[in-house]
């Protein structure tokens, strides 16, 4: 069982790009490893005709084309003004991390288990990730800065992870991301003015992709109900708020980028994360309660204790070292107080194939 990315050394220097992909912060996009043989061991063999239904989608492969440039689209669009051009290399190089830690985990997954289904699957979605990873590049090269994915994935920390928790997180980031470039995609759709760059053209294809994704991990895990029931419905749990609430502070240190698309961030979290939150019902046992108030005011605490950590960090001393303690002990009990409060049960079953929801 391979826990660890391979050492490696290189004295060439990297460029902002590749260097903000490599950090390891609690908000930042991470690298996984996972127990192959465990999940060598899962089995889809309850829900046949779903899956049969999904491999003859991705073997059809409607994407295949789509993530071109035209000539008409070949030329610089990286003059920006500084404070949203930062803040959308931002968006860009978190996307790009996010699109190719996919690919390397999918391809690892793929190479190392003997199940021939899963080696179908994550081939595929390993196919899917790594044109989306090398779409954002392209436009990354506009800005001269086009991140070196060969150096990342020999070089940035690789964290393991246990499959169930694999399958926990990655669903809801396939389904997150799908509502997160649907709805960009809408608001550019009806107000083209406010397209500051033409990637959004591409985002209500591409969301369709993050979408079958998902559905692949909601049929591995309705087809081990294990997955979804004793001990594992608080590691449920702790996932649906831990990504939740990180895409939260996240998207609030991005304010000039959603006033670009005349979108608040605080509403735009509050319609991506509910699309979300309706669309996990295919799976999860119950729900975050996103109409109660006191979930968005605990959100925010967060975000705000979040920024307090990094202000600190620009300082020096014992000082702000013990701050950025006692920051991050009032972030922990924010969230535990977070944890504890009452979810919405679901009705299972519902319907596992879902269709997207525009």
């Amino acid at each position: 069982m391979n826990t660890l990315a391979p050492e490696f050394k290189d004295t060439n220097p990297i460029n902002i790009a590749t260097d903000m992909a490599l950090q390891n912060t609690v908000l930042s996009p991470r690298f996984y490893t996972t127990d192959f043989d465990e999940l060598d061991n899962m089995k889809i063999d309850g829900l046949r005709s779903e899956w049969d239904k999904l491999m003859a989608e991705f073997a059809a492969d409607p994407n295949q084309s789509h993530f071109q440039r035209p000539d008409d689209m070949l030329k610089d669009y990286s003059k920006l003004p500084e404070g949203l051009y930062q803040e959308f290399l931002d968006f860009l190089i978190s996307s790009i991390t996010s699109e190719f830690s996919g690919c390397v985990l999918y391809a690892e997954i793929k190479k190392k288990v003997n199940n021939p289904e899963f080696k179908e699957l994550f081939g595929y979605m390993a196919r899917d990730e790594s044109r989306h990873a090398g779409f954002i590049n392209q436009w990354l090269k506009d800005f001269g800065i086009g991140v070196d994915l060969g150096f990342l994935a020999r070089t940035k920390k690789y964290t393991f992870f246990k499959p169930k928790f694999i399958f926990y997180a990655t669903y809801l980031s396939e389904k997150i991301g799908y509502a997160r470039y649907i709805k960009i995609f809408r608001v550019v759709e009806k107000n083209p003015e406010i397209r500051f760059h033409p990637i959004f053209l591409w985002f209500e294809k591409w969301c369709n992709d993050e979408f079958r994704h998902g559905e692949a991990f909601a049929v591995i895990m309705r087809s081990n109900p294990k997955l979804l029931t004793g001990i594992n419905r608080y590691w449920i749990r702790f996932f649906l708020l831990a990504v939740f609430a990180t895409m939260y502070v996240r998207d609030h240190s991005r304010v000039e980028f959603h006033q670009a698309l005349g979108v608040s961030p605080t509403e735009y979290d509050r319609e991506v994360l509910k699309l979300t939150s309706e669309i996990s019902k295919q799976v999860f046992p119950f729900t975050i309660d996103l109409d109660n108030s006191k979930v968005w005011e605990k959100f925010e605490r967060l975000r705000q204790l979040s920024d307090r950590i990094e202000e600190l960090k620009e300082q020096s001393g014992i000082l702000s070292k013990l701050q950025q303690l006692g920051n991050g002990l009032l972030a922990g009990i924010t969230f535990v107080s977070l944890y504890m409060m009452p979810v919405i049960p679901n009705e299972l079953p519902v319907n596992l194939r879902l269709k997207p929801v525009w």
